[in-house]
């Protein structure tokens, strides 16, 4: 396996990713995804920082999968926990990123955010370095109820937009289209790229005998 190669393709999606992410917290007054709500809700409420909710809220979705199936924890899930949460407040810091102007323009920067995320995240999870904390936690609930994943992933999402909706988060009409504009862009993303991966891993065995 090219490790090198596959972490340097993981960081590049994380970075991407968060960039999406970014975006639709900037557009918030449109809505933005059920997670994220619950962090903007956390951070209008109780200070710190957007990243740092997005941290302490991964970290505690990855002890929950630690005792339930750890099998899902692996290098990548704690990059994840990390690097998301400092990518998004470092390009919120540096303020690069077009802010909401209150104007038809958001809905295009909004959509596009969502299908950056798509890319983005499409890309961190083809370099197969372990799924995300949200992605984990909700795997290692479907194994041990032995429910179908996609209904685990709708109730678990749910269950954050009303909690992230009572504290006071942005939720409006792009947190519920959100999954239909972002899900088919990862899949797509995941497939093509995961095999690029896979083809680079192929040529690898073949260089080092090339060179001997």
């Amino acid at each position: 396996m090219n490790y090198p190669f596959r972490l340097t393709f993981y960081l590049v999606g994380v970075i991407v990713f968060s960039a999406g992410i970014t975006l639709t917290i900037n557009m918030q007054h449109l809505g933005i995804h059920p997670w994220d709500v619950l962090s903007v809700a956390f951070y209008e409420k109780l200070g710190l920082s957007i990243g740092s909710w997005n941290i302490i809220i991964s970290a505690i979705l990855i002890t929950i999968t630690f005792v339930i199936g750890r099998e899902y924890i692996k290098l990548g899930t704690f990059m994840n926990a990390i690097l998301v949460g400092v990518f998004v407040d470092l390009y919120r810091w540096l303020d690069i990123l077009p802010n909401a102007t209150q104007s038809w323009t958001d809905i295009l920067f909004i959509i596009l955010g969502i299908v950056i995320m798509g890319f983005g995240g499409g890309m961190y999870n083809a370099a197969g370095l372990g799924a995300g904390p949200r992605d984990g936690f909700m795997l290692s609930i479907a194994d041990k109820l032995a429910a179908p994943i996609g209904r685990v992933r709708i109730i678990t999402e749910c269950s954050v937009l009303v909690i992230g909706l009572l504290i006071g988060g942005p939720v409006f009409i792009f947190t519920f289209i959100f999954t239909f504009i972002q899900s088919p862009i990862f899949q797509f993303t995941y497939l093509r790229l995961g095999r690029v991966v896979l083809q680079r891993d192929y040529k690898q065995p073949d260089r080092a005998t090339d060179a001997n």
